[in-house]
């Protein structure tokens, strides 16, 4: 080891030590010169060196807005028949794992849930001072009135389900982990927009004029499509259930569950925009 970084390491350094600018770097995951400057500047003010950290992490952000962010997290708060849902995007996987950035994306829900019209962006301003990384609000949404609501969140944090209802809370943690696995759109046919059933009829008529069929046929094919391919895919309880898919989310309750009914949830993922 040279001298000259012995005597530094081992020596006070003003008024802070080799441990502080360690532990400064260990908290804020800032570079280590950042972190011996921010000390200096601080005079040993532990509290005031992560606080200049911050504020130079904020002056950074506008130079990083425009990176992709294509990793990130989701979280969930629960409480009171209400439910708030938030995805905190990043750069990297890197940072999305880190305990400090989930934390925040949970903050971010939390303070959803407390009020429903919270503003979000000092928690992406705060991710982008601590991570360095540019950071991104993705979608959020919250539901109230249920009384209950059964949450799942995929082990790798980029996917979470809510499920609001009534009945048993477990068999409704059990579709939202179905809802992970496969987004549904709404929750049962009669959600269904007329707008999107035509689209979908259309989109199919042309699928089956492109395989050759008249049409006349073509618009039939295109309707049973719909009716057996289309709705399935898209409503959760005419979705067949993970667990059977001889049973569809809605039989599977009825006889597990009897009386436990779906009435909303909701969907996080990564890239699905702001607001539901």
């Amino acid at each position: 080891m040279p001298p000259a970084y012995k005597d530094w390491k081992n020596k006070d350094m003003a008024n802070y030590t080799a441990q502080d600018v360690k532990k400064l770097r260990e908290e804020t995951d800032a570079p280590m010169m950042e972190c011996k400057s921010a000390l200096e500047e601080s005079e040993g003010d532990f509290a005031r060196a992560k606080e200049i950290l911050r504020e130079k992490g904020k002056a950074q952000a506008g130079k990083k807005a425009g990176r992709a962010t294509g990793a990130g997290v989701a979280a969930f708060a629960v409480g009171n028949g209400s439910v708030a849902g938030v995805v905190l995007e990043t750069e990297t996987d890197f940072v999305s794992r880190n305990e400090g950035f989930v934390a925040l994306a949970q903050k971010a829900a939390d303070a959803l849930l407390a009020d429903a019209n919270a503003d979000l962006s000092p928690f992406v301003v705060e991710a982008v001072a601590s991570f360095r990384e540019n950071a991104a609000l993705g979608k959020t949404a919250r539901k109230d009135g249920a009384e209950v609501v059964s949450i799942y969140v995929h082990h790798d944090k980029t996917k979470a389900a809510a499920v609001l209802g009534e009945g048993d809370a477990e068999a409704l943690r059990q579709v939202a982990i179905h809802a992970v696995a496969f987004p549904p759109a709404v929750v049962s046919k009669d959600q269904l927009s007329q707008e999107m059933l035509e689209r979908e009829i259309e989109i199919e008529t042309q699928r089956a004029m492109n395989e050759g069929k008249p049409e006349n046929i073509a618009k039939n094919i295109a309707q049973g499509r719909v009716n057996k391919e289309y709705i399935k895919a898209v409503v959760l309880t005419e979705q067949p259930f993970y667990k059977d898919p001889s049973k569809s989310v809605g039989q599977w309750l009825q006889e597990t569950a009897k009386g436990t009914k779906i009435t909303d949830f909701i969907y996080l993922g990564l890239g699905l925009g702001e607001a539901q």
